[in-house]
């Protein structure tokens, strides 16, 4: 049996590798349409939840001769794709985020966002669109679902779009940054081999749409310039095997090329400059701390209190909260904020713009199928890396919630939104559903005398009827 196996995924690699082998001397390289058992009524429905997320989080750029551009470009290289990858029901449609990262993201079914810091750092309009063309060939070609069906579940692999309505986590200036981390999530996810599959076909796309395949390749370097020792967003979220350059201008030798191919337009130059001489778009991360700006944000539902040195004590008398499938006990002098699958309790002067200061905060997260410990090592990565302040003090060790196996952990670190040390207890229970439940108690070092007896207490009268 094992031995069968092996011949098989010997058998499988060979196929995969003959899918991205050129057919003959002079032809193009052929990609095969991914194995995929979701329909494409599920890549229409996630993408288009995901960005409602975006367009809520994310200031989408009010200028409707930039957006009547962009979308021009869209629907000629939308046009382009090949008929065996055409999809009826997939709605494509493009928008410019007013940020100054160099990104560019699409979403199954279709959505596209393209960052104005991407426009403003293209050469030519063949740069911008082979950007395009490449995020295209990732929707055409079902990557996303696609790669689902490889890890056995799409709320798995696409989980992270949850992160795009982040906002701060545990509060600081740095927490608010994992929403912005949500959305290059999506690019990350994709294999080595998707993103060769995604190469070829949009530059296939950009030939047949009148563009030069070798601008794609050429955006690398524009946009590996232009980005610094930060680094630019969109390589970064597309893992460079080191010679993809020049894969795409061998490609590019394999096409029917126009002569004349579309490269500086006027369109170009004029949106271009219109954007240029706009006030200076802000980055993913500011626009995730103070999203004040944004057309129509998502807040935290804590912003608008005012943070205090003098936060009260917890009240010895508790109170019943009762959420159907949650019921606990909480000190009476704490307030409860909700949203956005999130539930907090924090006193007054403890709770702000930036997060909470002192209280719990309780919310869900969505496992993996390596078991509930990775998934809680998963969970508090993604806590240390949006607040980059705190440290982890200990290991993962076992508790019990609500009468199940938990984990927990403690987190700690100078919080810049007091300038006092803070500390962060971490617990995480399996719910029925095979997600965690995860609750924070977060509170001033100096104060944790007083804390420690309200969050047992807390932790203690925790029920869980799902």
């Amino acid at each position: 049996m094992i031995f069968h196996n092996n011949l098989k995924r010997s058998a499988l690699a060979f196929a995969a590798l003959v899918a991205l082998m050129p057919l003959a001397v002079g032809a193009q390289t052929r990609v095969n349409m991914p194995k995929n058992k979701y329909k494409v009524q599920e890549d229409v429905k996630l993408g288009n939840q995901a960005a409602s997320q975006v367009e809520k989080q994310f200031p989408i750029l009010d200028d409707s001769q930039a957006q009547a551009y962009v979308s021009r470009i869209g629907e000629r290289l939308v046009a382009a794709i090949p008929p065996q990858f055409r999809q009826p029901a997939f709605d494509y449609s493009f928008k410019v985020v007013n940020a100054s990262d160099i990104n560019a993201f699409a979403l199954p079914g279709g959505p596209m966002f393209v960052n104005r810091g991407m426009i403003e750092a293209a050469h030519n309009e063949g740069e911008m669109a082979g950007v395009m063309a490449h995020e295209i060939a990732h929707v055409a070609l079902r990557h996303a679902t696609a790669q689902a069906t490889k890890q056995g579940s799409w709320q798995n692999q696409l989980g992270t779009i949850g992160l795009i309505l982040g906002g701060a986590i545990l509060g600081g200036e740095t927490g608010a940054q994992i929403g912005a981390l949500g959305v290059a999530a999506w690019q990350t996810k994709y294999s080595r081999e998707y993103e060769t599959q995604a190469d070829i076909l949009g530059a296939r796309i950009m030939a047949d749409a009148g563009y030069d395949p070798r601008d794609l390749a050429n955006m690398f370097r524009t946009i590996e310039k232009q980005g610094g020792s930060r680094g630019p967003e969109w390589l970064s979220s597309h893992p460079d095997p080191g010679n993809r350059y020049e894969k795409i201008n061998r490609e590019a030798a394999l096409l029917d090329v126009d002569p004349t191919p579309i490269k500086m337009t006027r369109d170009f130059e004029r949106i271009q400059a219109r954007l240029r001489s706009l006030p200076p778009a802000r980055t993913m991360a500011q626009i995730q701390q103070d999203p004040r700006n944004s057309e129509g944000p998502v807040r935290n539902p804590t912003a608008g209190g005012t943070y205090s040195r003098n936060v009260p004590f917890p009240s010895s008398r508790m109170r019943v909260y009762d959420g159907g499938d949650l019921r606990m006990r909480v000190p009476s002098n704490w307030r409860e904020f909700g949203g956005d699958g999130s539930l907090i309790f924090a006193p007054e002067g403890a709770y702000g713009d930036q997060g909470i200061t002192h209280g719990l905060m309780i919310g869900a997260y969505r496992s993996t199928p390596s078991g509930m410990l990775s998934s809680t090592r998963n969970y508090v990565g993604e806590l240390l890396r949006g607040n980059s302040y705190l440290s982890q003090r200990n290991d993962l060790t076992r508790t019990r919630v609500g009468g199940r196996e938990a984990y927990t952990t403690t987190l700690s670190g100078r919080s810049p939104v007091t300038g006092r040390d803070e500390v962060v207890t971490v617990y995480t229970v399996q719910l029925r559903s095979g997600n965690l439940l995860t609750i924070a108690a977060v509170s001033a070092e100096a104060d944790m005398y007083r804390y420690n007896s309200a969050f047992r207490n807390i932790i203690n009268s925790i029920q869980l009827m799902d």
